[in-house]
C-alpha cells in the first residue's frame, strides 16, 4: 500500500487524496484478521510501515491518514507525519489542506414509506472565504429503516448544485418522495447512528460494494458538523407503545372496515398482534408502517425465523395483513400508489409464504412438545432448547418426562439428572445447569454458536 501511495504524489487536489486513502484503507473495512482487531493489526501496522519508509509518499500518506483513520491511526500517523516534516520530508502543497473542510448545507430525500432516507451533506474547503463551485462537495449516504436504521450506501459528488436540483425536481413530481434541509447536527447524528447500525452485525453487513470505500471518508466528514442534536425521528414514528396500547391497536384494528371480511376472529386477533409486536420491537415503534419491502420481509423472512404459528394462523395470516395494509395505510395517508404497491407486494408474498413458512410439526415434532419448549412461541430458540434438553419424552425410572416442563426450574433440574444418569457429580450438574439456563435463554449469543461448533 506504501507503493501505491505514490499515486498520491500526483494528485491535484486534498479531495482526490482522502478519496483515494480512503479507497486504500476500506479493503478491509468489516473483515477479520488472526490476532486481533483488523484496524489495529493492519491500520495501525500500515501507519508504522509508512513512519519507518520516510518517503514524499509515505508522509503524503500518514497526513491522510491522520485525518481518515481511527483515533489510534489518526493519533500515531500526526505523530509520525511532524517527525517526518521536522526533517525535511516533503509534501505536496495541498497536504496541509487535507480534513479543513465546513459544512455548507445538510438535506434528507425521503421515501413515503419511511422506508430508507437518502441524506446529503455538503462540505468545502476552508481556504477560501467563498468557496468556488470546484471547492464544494457533497457526501451522500441511503439509511435504511428495514434495517434497523445502517447505512446501506454512501457515495461522493462533486456536482453539487446539479445533485441538490435533481432531488428536488424528483421530489416535486412525486407524491412518494419527500426533500427537505436538515439541521447538521440532526444529519450528524442519524449518520453516525446509522453506521454505528453498521458495524453491529457479525457477518458482512449487506451494504453496498461502493460502502467499504468511502466508509472512513464518511467517518470523518461527519466530525466536521456540529453535535449536539438527536437523530431526525424516521417517518411515521410514535410513542413506545405500552402492551394495553398494542391491545388497543389490535382491537381498533379488528373492529374496522378493513377487517370485516376475516372470517376467524381468534386467528385474526393473533395474527395481530404479531404484526403490531414487529411493527414495535423491529420497525423503531412503527406499527403502523407499511411498506413493499416491510411486509414481505414480515410474512416471508421474520415469521419463518421467529414465530410458531397454529395452522389457522398459518393460513390467516396473509389475509389479515393485507387487511392490516389497508387499515395502516388510511391512519398514516399513504398515498393511494404507494397502497397499492404494498397490496400487490403482499398478494406476490401471500403465494410464497407456504414453502418460506415450514410449520415445525412437518419435522417430526409433535405441537405438545413444541409448545413445552415455546412457550413464548420464539421459533428461532428450537434448535438450541433441544440441543440443551434432549431428553423431553418417555419414562425414566418412573418419570414422565412428557409432563416435566424445561422452563421451570425445578423440572429442568431433574431433567438434567436424568441426562447424566448413575452417579451425579453435583458441581459437574450446576455448571451443566447454568450452561443449559444460558442456551434456553439464548444469552448470551456467542453461547449458541460456540455450541454449534463443537
Amino acid at each position: 500500500m506504501v507503493q501505491a501511495a505514490r499515486e498520491l504524489l500526483a494528485v491535484r487536489s486534498p479531495l482526490d487524496a482522502e478519496l483515494m486513502v480512503s479507497d486504500m484503507i476500506g479493503a478491509w473495512w468489516g473483515r477479520r484478521v488472526r490476532g486481533g482487531d483488523v484496524e489495529q493489526v493492519l491500520g495501525e501496522g500500515l501507519v508504522d510501515y509508512a513512519a519507518k519508509a520516510g518517503t514524499p509518499a509515505s508522509l503524503t500518506l500518514l497526513v491522510c491518514l491522520a485525518y481518515l483513520g481511527t483515533a489510534r491511526q489518526g493519533a500515531k500517523a500526526e505523530g509520525a507525519a511532524l517527525a517526518m516534516m521536522e526533517s525535511g520530508v516533503a509534501r505536496p502543497g495541498w497536504a496541509d489542506k487535507v480534513g479543513a473542510v465546513k459544512p455548507t448545507g445538510c438535506y434528507v430525500s425521503r421515501d413515503a414509506y419511511g422506508d430508507q432516507d437518502t441524506v446529503i451533506c455538503t462540505f468545502a474547503y476552508r481556504w477560501n472565504e467563498a468557496p468556488a463551485p470546484t471547492d464544494r462537495h457533497a457526501l451522500v449516504m441511503v439509511v435504511d429503516h428495514n434495517m434497523n436504521g445502517m447505512a446501506r450506501d454512501a457515495w461522493v459528488s462533486s456536482h453539487v448544485d446539479k445533485l441538490l436540483e435533481q432531488a428536488r425536481a424528483e421530489a416535486a413530481g412525486n407524491a412518494m418522495l419527500l426533500f427537505e434541509e436538515i439541521q447538521p447536527e440532526q444529519a450528524r447524528a442519524l449518520l453516525e447512528s446509522a453506521m454505528k447500525a453498521t458495524r453491529e452485525p457479525k457477518t458482512p453487513p449487506p451494504v453496498s460494494d461502493s460502502y467499504s470505500a468511502y466508509h472512513a471518508f464518511a467517518r470523518a466528514r461527519l466530525k466536521a458538523l456540529p453535535p449536539g442534536r438527536k437523530r431526525p425521528a424516521p417517518l411515521h414514528i410514535e410513542a413506545p407503545y405500552s402492551r394495553e396500547r398494542r391491545a388497543m391497536l389490535a382491537a381498533e384494528f379488528l373492529a374496522s372496515d378493513a377487517a370485516e371480511h376475516l372470517s376467524d376472529p381468534s386467528a385474526a386477533s393473533r395474527c395481530a398482534d404479531h404484526i403490531i409486536d414487529y411493527g414495535c420491537e423491529r420497525d423503531f415503534n412503527r406499527p403502523l408502517r407499511v411498506s413493499p419491502t416491510k411486509c414481505e420481509t414480515f410474512l416471508l423472512d421474520w415469521l419463518p425465523r421467529k414465530v410458531m404459528l397454529s395452522v389457522a394462523e398459518q393460513e390467516a395470516m396473509p389475509h389479515v395483513l393485507s387487511a392490516w395494509v389497508r387499515f395502516a395505510a388510511h391512519r398514516t395517508g399513504l398515498p393511494e400508489q404507494g397502497l397499492k404497491a404494498t397490496l400487490d407486494a403482499v398478494w406476490e408474498a401471500t403465494g410464497k409464504f407456504p414453502e418460506a413458512y415450514r410449520d415445525p410439526t412437518s419435522f417430526g415434532l409433535d405441537r405438545a412438545l413444541l409448545e413445552r419448549l415455546l412457550p413464548d412461541g420464539d421459533l428461532s430458540a428450537l434448535a438450541r432448547r433441544v440441543f440443551a434438553f434432549p431428553f423431553l419424552q418417555g419414562v425414566h425410572n418412573g418419570i414422565d418426562l412428557d409432563r416435566l416442563n424445561p422452563a421451570d426450574e425445578a423440572d429442568r433440574r431433574t431433567l438434567l439428572e436424568i441426562d447424566h444418569g448413575g452417579a451425579i457429580d453435583q458441581e459437574h450438574l450446576a455448571w451443566h445447569e447454568e450452561i443449559a439456563t444460558r442456551l434456553w435463554d439464548g444469552d448470551p449469543p456467542q453461547l449458541w454458536e460456540a455450541a454449534q461448533r463443537l
